[in-house]
């Protein structure tokens, strides 16, 4: 796997795990204060992460969401949760026209949102995030005030369930949606590993969603 390959895979992963990690902290904070009328704005994560590969080390941020904007209101208690990603990176090496790749991503319904990243809401409502798309140029937000000028390599798109909808409804949402991007903007489609997202791993993942989802409702 070359460099580049392992940056994104790198990155992709603490995109991921930030959103976990604060999801986690941010719910158990909620719960404890369900009756305040007053929430605190969440910031993005200050600071680097850092990363070791070999004797290299890369440090990097990575924007963070709260619990409310990754699940919905009526999930109670602090049941397991899982995260879903794929990836979505230019070919050869080269990087995507930050103007063409909002584009393409406003036109298949995503919108731009807290974070400065995309996101698909379930209809209109900004509390059900059924999935976001995040820049892989740290820190993941997308400027748009200067887009044009922007070379972005790839992004990654990601779900927390359990969602507002139902889980294999939102793997194939967001499906669907990196299938578009990657056609419009000629992409290469990976999976969670930094891997070319073959049919099989499509195939495995929804199976892993389909039980986690029976897993849940056992539970």
């Amino acid at each position: 796997m070359d460099g580049l390959r392992w940056l994104l895979l790198f990155f992709g992963i603490l995109v991921i795990a930030g959103v976990y990690i604060y999801s986690r902290r941010d719910k158990n904070k909620l719960d404890g204060d369900a009756n305040s009328l007053n929430r605190r704005e969440p910031t993005l994560l200050q600071g680097g992460d850092e990363v070791e590969k070999g004797a290299d080390k890369a440090r990097i941020q990575s924007p963070v969401m709260p619990a409310s904007d990754t699940q919905p209101q009526e999930v109670a208690g602090d049941g397991p949760q899982k995260i879903v990603t794929l990836r979505l990176v230019a070919r050869e090496k080269k990087s995507f026209q930050g103007d063409e790749l909002v584009l393409s991503m406003r036109g298949i319904g995503l919108r731009h949102g807290k974070f400065g990243i995309f996101h698909r809401y379930d209809g209109n409502d900004e509390t059900r995030t059924i999935f976001s798309a995040a820049s892989l140029v740290e820190p993941g937000s997308f400027d748009l005030a200067n887009i044009k000028e922007q070379q972005i390599p790839g992004i990654s798109l990601f779900l927390v369930l359990p969602g507002p909808v139902d889980s294999v409804e939102s793997f194939d949402l967001m499906l669907a949606a990196a299938r578009a991007l990657a056609q419009s903007l000629g992409g290469e489609l990976l999976d969670e590993s930094g891997s070319t997202l073959s049919i099989q791993r499509e195939r495995y993942l929804r199976e892993e969603i389909i039980q986690f989802q029976h897993s849940n409702l056992v539970s």
